[in-house]
């Protein structure tokens, strides 16, 4: 699956192909959530695989452990991370902003 097929792509006034930013919601815990410590080996896009069956989701599981680093495919490794439970929201609210 490509991870950004999702991403709009706009071209500027000489007609360059750029991609829009996008934005991406706040994920607030839920009663539904799940809870796993990483291991080595651990990606965002094999455990949105694991979890959501789609590893493009990705961005759900690093945007809701944001207290950890950003600039990285990996969370650290033995920590807890959160596997966000209300995916179906969260991607109505994703869709909402970037309309």
């Amino acid at each position: 699956m490509n991870r950004y097929r999702n991403i709009k792509i706009t071209r500027d006034l000489e007609g360059t192909r750029m991609y829009t930013t996008t934005k991406y919601p706040e994920i607030p815990r839920t009663d539904n959530d799940i809870y796993v410590i990483t291991t080595e080996g651990d990606r965002y896009d094999v455990l949105a695989s694991n979890y959501f069956n789609d590893s493009s989701l990705w961005w759900v599981i690093s945007s809701a452990n944001a207290e950890y680093p950003q600039n990285s495919i990996s969370p650290p490794v033995g920590v807890q991370i959160r596997i966000p439970g209300n995916l179906d929201s969260i991607l109505l609210a994703y869709n909402n902003l970037n309309q």
